[in-house]
């Protein structure tokens, strides 16, 4: 199984990347789905709102009024802190329950718009973002959505800039054309990398690099960060340190220090699992043909 995270700004054409994964066999966990269905009438989350908020936050039909829920939630950050001490941990159960529920050989395709700006692309193994300019995303959601120009700008000017989405991204999917040429970079995508890389992470296989893959990276300089923060989040407190070390070729080289051979001995199965299967004792590489890396594990003197 690999997690893969799907996310871009309002209006890029994330839904038709979604849509095109799920016919190709993904196994999709919706933020947005999730975040409406754990609010739904007669839920836990929705009484708890109201027991904080009030049956003001309640439409006439039983569910959540959503802007009367907003002129309240968001008055204050102490509000905002009560908004969000009921709802995430509601949404990361379920998120986990889907998780859990997944079949072994799944490519699990988490569509989360707030990816970035919620900090979480580690914890992929793959970060995908959908991307088209502002204007053209403007045009989209007035003329497409019927969206009210102002909001709009309003909406794409609150979410990540591009820059900050593409210093996490692994893969870069440009839809300034159309919904066709999109589908049909998704699909090649499936075809030529992710099905590869869930086989890989299963069979605990090295890759062997894609040139093509590997030189579609959309932030090259970024890759030994984005690496090194997908090993912090993979090893977790059995690791003292995370270096990105040098570049042999084209290939990262990352160490990983660890406190002991306790330490070392639980990576044998955390790093494989991560996306990166074992090439030698202490060794390891990347299961992703798009993404070459040599981690070695060393324990700290």
């Amino acid at each position: 199984m690999i997690r893969l995270g799907l996310t871009g700004g309002i209006g890029a054409g994330k839904s038709t990347v979604a849509a095109t994964f799920v016919d190709r066999g993904a196994y999709i966990i919706d933020a947005d789905k999730i975040a409406r269905e754990v609010v739904a009438p007669g839920s836990m989350g929705l009484t708890q709102l109201v027991e904080a908020f009030g049956d003001a936050i309640v439409a006439a039909d039983g569910s959540l009024d959503r802007p009367a829920l907003a002129a309240k939630a968001f008055a204050d950050d102490a509000s905002r802190a009560t908004l969000n001490g009921i709802t995430h941990p509601l949404i990361g159960a379920r998120t986990q329950e889907l998780l859990d529920a997944a079949p072994d050989d799944a490519i699990v395709v988490q569509d989360i718009p707030l990816l970035v700006e919620n900090h979480t692309a580690p914890f992929f193994h793959l970060v995908v973002v959908v991307h088209a300019d502002e204007d053209l995303r403007l045009h989209r959601l007035t003329t497409m959505r019927g969206v009210d120009e102002a909001d709009a700008r309003a909406r794409i000017a609150a979410q990540a800039t591009e820059e900050q989405r593409r210093a996490v991204a692994d893969v870069w999917l440009d839809n300034s054309g159309s919904a066709e040429d999109l589908a049909a970079a998704a699909a090649r995508l499936w075809d030529e990398r992710l099905m590869p890389f869930e086989a890989n992470v299963r069979s605990r296989t090295v890759a062997v690099p894609i040139p093509a893959l590997v030189d579609a990276d959309p932030n090259p300089a970024a890759l030994p960060s984005r690496l090194s923060n997908r090993l912090w989040a993979i090893v977790g407190d059995k690791a003292v340190a995370v270096d990105a070390g040098s570049v042999r070729g084209s290939i990262p080289r990352l160490r990983v220090t660890v406190r002991d051979d306790d330490a070392a001995s639980k990576l044998v199965d955390l790093l494989p699992a991560g996306g990166f299967p074992a090439v030698a004792e202490g060794v390891y590489g990347a299961a992703d043909p798009g993404r070459p890396a040599e981690v070695t594990v060393v324990v700290t003197d």
